[in-house]
């Protein structure tokens, strides 16, 4: 039985599984490395963060990303955008020299068993582990609009879904949204020949500044603080306290999660949008229907006009949603067990990112209502690493040695056919309030 399995293999678990080796911990990483960046990013997409602010985790602070690209003559600099390819390599090379080796398989379920849990993947026989950590990044939270669930396949896609936007050269592409993705989406499929409409329900875009110098008069610095997450003192805040963060109340961090550091576009890609992209904004997405191999979409305006756009494709760059209801790998039983924060779908979490399932973890997305905005940027995973893992050598102490037995499983199965879900027994929190 392992320490720690950690399900995910992005900025987030490879950070966490290297500072658990780094403690001594047996530990098993389980996914494919820096998958939501090799895999579900356009090509010629840019990091909208600076590079000193996109770090991962090694517990003696080596292997930034600054390292990897003095290693292949590349420049880290401030206030220069640094390709997603660039950063989707920097975190395999973290991988082969920072963390554990990274297991390519397919988790299909997480369940308690006697005193830690069972890991199932597709690709073998399952794992035991003491505890877990499920750092499983944000595509199984994908958001798409009601009106666009009904679609046939083939008229509507999210964001996420794209590698290569060539396929939509000579085509007419709505793209919703009002955030980075949005915009740099619908700037890439212009300058592949596409003919993008940008659809938002804001009045204006929002676009971030040139980022100061790093080295300022100190008035000016103190004034604007630099942090990881931009210039300012509540970015600061956001940034460098999360832990004062998860000391405000439930609605107060709900309210923070959802509406801080909103959607804007980067301040390199304006120009690059506003010569290419027609925009409506101030549209409401009410109904969408497909006309042959055609979508039209229907919206309605401030003022209560509708307006009817047909285009050859959709693409929603309309984010994620945190919600322990779409982690169908983490047991039914045990995801209805879990208390969550407020009126949330996410988990309260201890300091050290422990849910109210002992010995069960969580990081990145779902984090965000307990300690800020910060755990929605790699940023988040220094933060996030060196406490989560404090938090499970603070389990693996209380429990004390394993007997060995997995017989006493202290849990009801998830629901048969019509029946309740299971719930926990003899599992009470187990952390301050």
């Amino acid at each position: 039985m392992d320490d720690l399995v950690v399900v995910g293999a992005g900025p987030y678990g490879l950070s966490i599984a290297a500072h658990a080796a780094g403690a001594g911990l047996s530990v098993r990483l389980l996914g494919r490395p820096m998958a939501s960046w090799r895999d579900h990013m356009p090509e010629g997409m840019y990091l909208k963060s600076e590079p000193w602010s996109s770090n991962l985790s090694a517990p003696d602070g080596r292997y930034t990303l600054a390292d990897y690209c003095a290693t292949r003559g590349l420049a880290a600099e401030h206030g220069t955008p640094l390709p997603i390819g660039t950063f989707s390599a920097y975190g395999m090379w973290f991988a082969r020299l920072a963390a554990p080796e990274v297991e390519e398989v397919t988790v299909t379920e997480v369940t308690p068993q006697g005193d830690g849990f069972r890991v199932r993947i597709a690709e073998g026989p399952p794992l035991l582990a003491r505890t877990v950590a499920l750092a499983v990044g944000v595509m199984p939270f994908v958001h798409l609009p009601p009106a666009l669930r009904d679609l046939p396949p083939g008229h509507c896609s999210h964001s996420s879904g794209h590698r290569d936007l060539t396929r939509f050269a000579g085509h007419e592409v709505a793209v919703l949204g009002a955030g980075q993705a949005a915009l740099e989406t619908a700037a890439l499929l212009a300058e592949h020949g596409a003919r993008p409409c940008l659809v938002a329900r804001r009045s204006r875009l929002n676009w971030n500044t040139v980022p100061q110098p790093l080295a300022r008069p100190r008035l000016r610095a103190l004034r604007d603080p630099h942090s990881g997450l931009g210039t300012g003192w509540r970015s600061w805040v956001w940034s460098e306290l999360p832990w004062a963060v998860r000391q405000l109340p439930a609605a107060t961090r709900e309210r923070i999660a959802a509406t801080a550091l909103g959607p804007a576009g980067a301040w390199w890609l304006r120009d690059r949008f506003e010569r290419r992209v027609p925009v409506l904004l101030g549209h409401h997405l009410h109904r969408a229907v497909a006309v042959g191999e055609r979508t039209r979409l229907g919206l309605t305006t401030r003022a209560g006009e509708s307006v009817v756009l047909d285009t050859a494709h959709v693409i929603a760059a309309t984010g994620f949603t945190p919600d322990l209801g779409r982690l169908e790998l983490l047991d039914a039983g045990l995801r209805a067990a879990l208390e969550t924060v407020g009126g949330s779908r996410t988990p309260e979490l201890s300091p050290g990112f422990e849910s109210s399932w002992p010995g069960l973890f969580f990081a990145g997305l779902l984090t965000a209502p307990s300690f800020g905005p910060s755990m929605r940027f790699v940023h988040g995973a220094g933060f996030t690493a060196g406490r989560l893992v404090r938090g499970v050598r603070k389990r693996l102490g209380a429990r004390g040695p394993l007997s060995g037995s997995t017989a006493d499983v202290r849990y009801s199965p998830g629901p048969g056919p019509g029946g309740p879900p299971g719930a926990a027994a003899g599992h009470p929190k187990t952390y301050p309030r």
